[in-house]
């Protein structure tokens, strides 16, 4: 005999259907954490690459070769150096500041030390201020794009070759810019344990 409902009816067979429905639930859930930790990982570099490109934040541009002609305006940069935490460095440029034509190609020197009686590495974030000039900044070489090692005691003067954009000149929110800095700091490598004190800034261990 077939059994029956109170209405007369046969009982429906909901339990697979649920099943299958909770199953098509986990799976979007476990692809939507998927996905989003998909787009975690990318958000890193694609911010970077955002920065280098618009010069959000202050990012300087890079390029492989000098601009094709320079302006008659000039302007002041001037150089910072620090030290983050953990890396016994002492950083500092050679020279606190110069003069510059739009367009014309300028190399500078920072000098680093290591205090420690080990060897250390560091590699260097960069920005410039003010930020809106971020993307009239271009950088054609730096210690910037590497990680830097350095022996016990050793001392590396390392260059940054630049030239500021003559399109500056055209973008009338930039007529009273006077001086733009280029600042950067040093960080330990990622995974280096930290090896004491760090010490920095631009007057940090400057030799008399």
């Amino acid at each position: 005999m077939t059994a029956t409902t109170p209405q007369g009816h046969p009982p429906q067979a909901h339990p697979p259907r649920r099943n299958r429905r909770d199953t098509v639930v986990a799976a979007i859930c476990g692809a939507v954490v998927a996905l989003m930790v998909g787009m975690s990982y990318a958000a890193v570099p694609f911010y970077g690459w955002f920065c280098r490109v618009t010069g959000f934040g202050g990012t300087p541009q890079v390029a492989h070769a000098a601009p094709l002609q320079t302006s008659s305006r000039s302007i002041t940069v001037r150089f910072d150096a620090n030290v983050g935490a953990g890396l016994p460095w002492r950083f500092e440029p050679e020279q606190t500041a110069i003069e510059t034509h739009l367009g014309e190609v300028v190399t500078v020197y920072y000098r680093a030390t290591n205090l420690s009686q080990h060897e250390t590495g560091g590699q260097a974030a960069y920005n410039v201020a003010p930020t809106t000039v971020g993307s009239y900044f271009t950088k054609i070489n730096c210690f910037c794009f590497s990680e830097q090692h350095l022996g016990p005691g050793e001392t590396r003067d390392m260059a940054v070759v630049f030239y500021v954009d003559t399109e500056l000149a055209a973008d009338s929110d930039q007529d009273d810019l006077n001086t733009i800095t280029l600042s950067y700091t040093f960080y330990p490598l990622r995974g280096e344990p930290a090896r004491g004190a760090a010490t920095g800034g631009t007057d940090a261990g400057r030799k008399s």
